[in-house]
């Protein structure tokens, strides 16, 4: 195989007009130069100059070579820079939005790692329950839990995390109003609701089995944290995503209602403007976060 730096020598050698000026530019010895272009000619079995003391000149072999010789230089100059710019260390401002509870229970434990790991990079965080137009106000990256399927648009979607939503009382309800052992027991215990119309909850089971039951609304939030900290003060049965959750069911706050069963499942997609994910201080937090995020998924 032909050597890259022969390919260069003898690219600088015709764009500078002859083995001296390539010389002077380059800083290489015209002796190196003349050799490596003889050395290169002997490897292809052909001409590519005709040398004399005041000429340099190309053959009809070496002006279709050089053309080829300078394509392969430019293409090996675009290669080492996509790799060069994937290990240059991230720097400038990254602009996300998320949710409030995306926020505090998904963004929250790992934010500060990537400002260790990435010291001279900018993280701006806006948490809102609103509806953000990533373009139009100027986000790079947009962090959305979800339980249906986002709808097409012109930004690019990366599914990172997916889990199930679980049924969780406190262990002071249960023992009070007793453990359901069957979904359609549900109909007689409070449960802490999303919303008026939510009063419905789909269950399903891993064997694929599935229900549909009525619980009695006790509390109506359609804020996570309110009917997590509402499930805490043993007001009723609730339906949280395992992350939101887990917390205060290691530490014995909740405990698992019907643990064979689940109330569906909640993904996480990182949402980012076209082409800007290609940006090298975005693709950084991209990668972290669907790596610490897709640990989550259950």
């Amino acid at each position: 195989m032909l050597s890259l730096n022969d390919l260069h020598l003898f690219v600088r050698a015709v764009e500078h007009g002859g083995f001296a000026a390539a010389a002077r530019q380059t800083g290489i010895p015209k002796s190196t130069i003349s050799k490596r272009v003889a050395e290169l000619e002997a490897d292809l079995g052909a001409r590519l100059v005709h040398r004399t003391s005041r000429s340099f000149t190309l053959t009809e072999a070496g002006r279709d070579f050089f053309d080829h010789a300078r394509a392969a230089l430019i293409e090996a100059d675009a290669a080492e820079a996509v790799v060069r710019r994937r290990t240059a260390e991230p720097s400038g401002s990254v602009r996300l939005t998320a949710s409030i509870p995306t926020a505090q229970f998904y963004l929250a434990p790992h934010l500060p790692a990537l400002a260790r790991d990435h010291p001279k990079l900018l993280v701006e965080l806006h948490a809102t329950d609103r509806f953000v137009d990533l373009v139009q106000e100027g986000f790079d990256i947009a962090v959305r839990s979800h339980f249906a399927p986002l709808p097409d648009s012109s930004l690019v979607q990366r599914r990172v995390a997916e889990e199930p939503v679980v049924l969780v009382a406190a262990p002071s309800y249960l023992a009070q109003r007793g453990t359901p052992g069957d979904p359609q027991d549900l109909a007689i215990h409070d449960a802490l609701l999303t919303g008026r119309s939510a009063t419905v909850w789909q269950l399903s089971r891993e064997d694929g089995g599935g229900c549909r039951v009525e619980p009695r609304p006790r509390l109506i939030a359609d804020e996570s944290i309110v009917l997590l900290e509402a499930a805490v003060a043993g007001l009723g049965i609730a339906c949280l995503p395992t992350t939101i959750c887990r917390d205060r069911m290691e530490s014995g706050q909740l405990s698992a209602v019907l643990p064979g069963w689940t109330a569906g499942r909640v993904t996480t997609t990182l949402l980012v403007p076209h082409r800007r994910g290609q940006l090298p201080a975005i693709r950084a937090v991209i990668e972290f976060l669907a790596d610490r995020i897709g640990r989550i998924g259950g």
